[in-house]
């Protein structure tokens, strides 16, 4: 008991403990493991009728020009290692197919703008905006369209990296590599980018981007990383697998890929809202009982909790601490309740 002790009290002190786990305290208690969960499920609505529109939309304006139409079409599903090699294998049947194209479009614009609905609603629980000063449903719609703008402009920039990249070998060896390091430098830099972007358009507050810089290009790596271990997962995983294992190993990775992507997006807009509502340090025993001493982070915490729900404008909210019982651990020197003196 000690032991825990002596630990809740350096994490208090120190920021390169306390800050990771308040953001894990956080990243729970704005449930947001269920909100990423959302966001997978209405992203995989959409992602596949997208590729489809894609691949028929190249089809279409690079018809004279058969290897830049593949170039840019390998590029493109290279941004979905799950899903994008059997969609290549099999779009011949989607060509000429008219019926299939509108459920392909409708398809994905339910998914997508369930997408940034759900993007809007987790931005804005995280952030502690109100009820009230959220959208309206037309004006919320109009965000997520331009959301989705951001995501198309990221993708066209994106696969012209790709397309870079796998022209690289013309110049040589050497010089491919450079190239390539530098492509995929620039896209974990276009990454974070895209995530400032997204969150400054989908949440309804302003937010101080240039605090977020750090998390924005943290989240990008680890999305960077994603994408090569959906690749692995493809080219080592599934191959020689049967078809009947193989379509289950599909859908279930690419769930699993989609999820852990939201779980970037939404981890990364945790980071940056800990470090600038200064919801940290947290009571290490915080979650599992009431027998503990709030820190100022816990308080600030929670006030943002309650006024988050508020529906309406003159609604006031406010938020009183009572005594708890007696703390354990014994509190800390300059953890004292508020309104009492030293």
């Amino acid at each position: 008991m000690r032991a825990v002790a002596r630990f809740d009290a350096y994490q208090r002190r120190h920021r390169w403990v306390g800050l990771p786990l308040a953001v894990v305290y956080k990243f729970f208690d704005d449930q947001a493991t269920y909100l990423a969960a959302l966001l997978a499920y209405y992203a995989f609505l959409s992602l596949f009728p997208i590729m489809l529109i894609l691949v028929a939309v190249l089809g279409t304006l690079l018809s004279h020009n058969p290897g830049l139409q593949q170039d840019v079409l390998d590029s493109a599903l290279g941004e979905f290692p799950v899903l994008g090699d059997q969609i290549a294998e099999n779009i011949h049947s989607f060509h000429g197919n008219g019926l299939a194209l509108a459920a392909g479009v409708a398809g994905s614009l339910y998914g997508a703008l369930g997408v940034a609905q759900g993007a809007q609603h987790a931005l804005n629980k995280i952030w502690a905006v109100p009820r009230y000063a959220r959208p309206d449903p037309l004006r919320s719609r109009l965000k997520g369209a331009l959301f989705l703008s951001v995501l198309a402009l990221g993708l066209c920039l994106t696969t012209l990296l790709s397309v870079t990249v796998s022209d690289a070998n013309v110049f040589g060896t050497r010089l491919a590599t450079g190239i390539r390091v530098s492509a995929a430098v620039g896209a974990i830099i276009l990454n974070a980018a895209l995530l400032q972007l997204s969150y400054r358009v989908l949440t309804h507050c302003r937010l101080p981007l240039r605090h977020m810089n750090g998390a924005a290009l943290g989240g990008a790596c680890v999305w960077q990383a994603l994408q090569w271990a959906g690749s692995y997962y493809v080219q080592d995983v599934l191959r020689g697998a049967t078809a009947t294992y193989g379509m289950f190993g599909i859908v279930l990775g690419l769930l699993a890929w989609i999820y852990l992507g939201a779980l970037v997006f939404l981890m990364t807009a945790e980071v940056s809202a800990v470090r600038v509502l200064r919801l940290w340090p947290r009571s290490l025993l915080t979650p599992f009982t009431d027998r503990v001493r709030l820190t100022r982070g816990d308080r600030r915490a929670y006030r943002a909790y309650a006024r988050t729900e508020a529906f309406k404008g003159f609604e006031h909210v406010e938020v009183r601490f009572g005594t708890p019982p007696p703390p354990w651990p014994a509190p800390l020197p300059g953890d004292r309740p508020e309104g009492e003196s030293r």
